[in-house]
């Protein structure tokens, strides 16, 4: 079990590696990493250039994560055929599941820390959106829930961000009982927050910006 780990991880961190937002900044002669908040990800890449370019890397991030975790699962569906794979990537209850997590993980951290990009990234919440969206759907649903509703009530998308990661592994206990799923979405929220340390600062401070502000520094 250990090979095919390492290979969805290996497959999970080079997708999620891929720079979406530095190459969609690039196409418009902008560099992501000198405007804004100088973070590649959707929101600094709305703020700089408009909700086209922004919602093209939101939709490209989260592609990066379903598409890591749904690969293990997808393989060995066309390998082996779906007599022998279980219906769903189901988390704990088959080795497909365990792999699907191994891809999503490893998909974060290279969003995170792309080796493409000397090491920098985004913050994994689109990356980590389309991944849940593919293991646990309800799970991801409920988070876009909470994520809307915050944003809405205090228009930051950092707080909004952390709020709906945290929903995660609550959504799990609740609606799946599985020690292992809830496990790995408090992960996912905890790298999530970590990521969002600065913005944490700021928020604190009462500096962050809203959104529909241009401001720097913001993320």
């Amino acid at each position: 079990m250990l090979t095919p780990l390492l290979i969805a991880a290996a497959v999970g961190y080079l997708l999620g590696s891929l720079p979406f937002g530095y190459l969609v900044a690039r196409a418009k002669g902008v560099n992501i990493y000198e405007v804004g908040s100088k973070n590649p990800g959707a929101t600094n890449v709305r703020r700089v250039l408009g909700s086209g370019p922004g919602n093209l890397v939101l939709i490209l991030d989260a592609a990066k994560g379903a598409v890591a975790t749904f690969a293990p699962w997808g393989y060995r569906l066309l390998s082996k055929g779906s007599a022998a794979v279980p219906a769903t990537p189901a988390l704990g209850a088959t080795d497909y599941g365990n792999l699907a997590t191994a891809g999503l993980l490893a998909a974060m951290v290279g969003h995170s820390f792309s080796c493409f990009t000397k090491f920098r990234g985004g913050k994994g919440v689109a990356t980590g959106a389309g991944g849940f969206a593919v293991l646990f759907p309800l799970g991801a649903g409920i988070a876009l829930v909470v994520f809307a509703t915050a944003l809405a009530i205090t228009r930051y998308v950092s707080l909004a961000s952390m709020l709906a990661a945290a929903s995660l592994p609550f959504a799990a206990y609740v609606f799946t009982h599985s020690p292992v799923l809830t496990i790995v979405a408090a992960v996912v929220a905890a790298f999530v927050v970590f990521r969002h340390r600065a913005n944490i600062t700021r928020l604190r401070a009462g500096t962050e910006s809203k959104i529909g502000q241009k401001k720097e520094g913001s993320s």
